[in-house]
């Protein structure tokens, strides 16, 4: 049997064998619990710091005194956490209750915005544009002055679409250094800066197991002074912003991962956007009544997004994985569900198309020949659905 083809990187990737080697001895060896007083607590205590720090140094922020990472169980915990915990914050401090988000973000920011509004919260959810962007005037003019946080996406995990948000976040501060930044960044590592400061964010949203590290664990970048309202309470670990024992062999995972993934970024990058824009110009040169999604230039290294008219786009992915093809129909999050996707919703893709939704992610061990074989394998499987359909026959 032929090697099974993984062009999904953006719902997960496979675990570097370097990152699984830096953690194997924290299952057995450095296994204490961080919060003891023994040697075998402060040897794990000692870990969880060094990774801190390395954390660090790629988001140039800071590792101590307390440090501005917050570890927690993924992207999802590390959005709820950044938008409820400082949302409620501020209210709590008669801030304001005004936030701002835009209509494509991912569910885990876009669920919890609506969740807040039915709290009491006041919403602003921005429109994008055909690909999926906002802009830092879009951002400014929505802000009030009861406004608290703005969140807005780096990279969209459907189309993969990127945001200017160093630039919408300095336009934030100009107008009112008050109001607080989040980004969702889940995409982005390894594959865009990282450095909180030129970024321009108060905070940042990292899960591992989008750059190659373990599942299980992601972090919060949380400047210092920001107000954070805890979501999981119970020991007071990690200044009392996220209580539970902290999983050492992760952390120390999730710093190994995020270190190669910065160390590896350029020359990642400028591979995958060789075979991106390849798979790009032969999809659509091959495949009639097909779109791409998302931005042409501003998106993602190896990140490929399609819609395809009239098709269900879940059924050819099904065919193709069974000949050997991973893909997926946009989040994976929600892969298999009938609603069309709001992400393209948002974007105003023809109603036509909504449902041929493909996305093809390419990763660091994707190479010409993958997507040689895709290329080969979609276009006979989209003839063939075609024929299915009665006024294209």
């Amino acid at each position: 049997m032929s090697e099974f083809i993984y062009l999904d990187h953006s719902a997960t990737t496979p675990t570097d064998a370097r990152v699984v080697e830096a953690m194997t001895p924290h299952w057995t060896q450095t296994f204490g619990n961080a919060s003891s007083l023994h040697q075998v607590g402060k040897t794990a205590q000692a870990a969880m710091e060094q990774a801190q720090h390395t954390i660090a140094e790629v988001l140039n922020c800071q590792a101590s005194g307390p440090s501005e990472i917050v570890f927690t169980s993924g992207g999802t915990e590390s959005d709820n956490l950044a938008l409820k915990g400082v949302a409620n914050a501020m209210r709590s401090r008669g801030r304001g209750q005004h936030i701002i988000t835009t209509s494509a973000e991912h569910h885990a920011v876009l669920d919890v915005a609506k969740e807040l509004e039915a709290n009491g919260f006041d919403v602003t959810f921005l429109p994008v544009d055909a690909f999926g962007r906002v802009t830092p005037q879009q951002v400014v003019d929505a802000m009030r002055d009861d406004t608290v946080l703005v969140s807005v996406i780096y990279a969209n995990n459907e189309v993969g679409t990127v945001n200017p948000i160093g630039e919408i976040g300095a336009a934030i501060k100009q107008k009112n250094r008050r109001v607080l930044f989040h980004t969702d960044a889940v995409q982005a590592a390894g594959l865009l800066p990282l450095d909180v400061k030129a970024l321009n964010v108060d905070l940042l949203s990292l899960s591992a197991h989008k750059f190659y590290g373990p599942k299980g664990i992601g972090l919060l970048y949380v400047r210092r002074a920001v107000p954070l309202l805890p979501q999981i309470v119970g020991g007071g670990q990690q200044a009392h912003r996220r209580s539970g024992t902290e999983p050492i062999p992760l952390i120390i995972g999730m710093a190994e991962a995020l270190r190669l993934a910065e160390a590896e970024r350029a020359e990642t990058v400028q591979r995958l956007t060789v075979l991106r824009d390849d798979l790009i110009a032969r999809l659509l040169q091959t495949i009639p009544e097909a779109n791409l999604t998302g931005h042409p230039t501003e998106r993602l290294a190896g990140h490929t997004s399609f819609t395809m008219r009239l098709l269900n786009g879940d059924s050819i992915l099904l065919d193709l994985s069974e000949i050997g093809i991973g893909a997926s129909g946009g989040s994976a999050c929600t892969t298999g569900q009938q609603e069309p996707s709001h992400v393209l919703v948002a974007m105003g893709v023809d109603p036509d198309y909504l449902m041929g939704q493909m996305r093809f992610v390419l990763g660091k061990h994707s190479t010409q020949e993958h997507v040689d074989r895709l290329i080969y394998h979609l276009n006979a499987l989209v003839e063939r659905h075609r024929t299915m359909i009665p006024d294209m026959g």
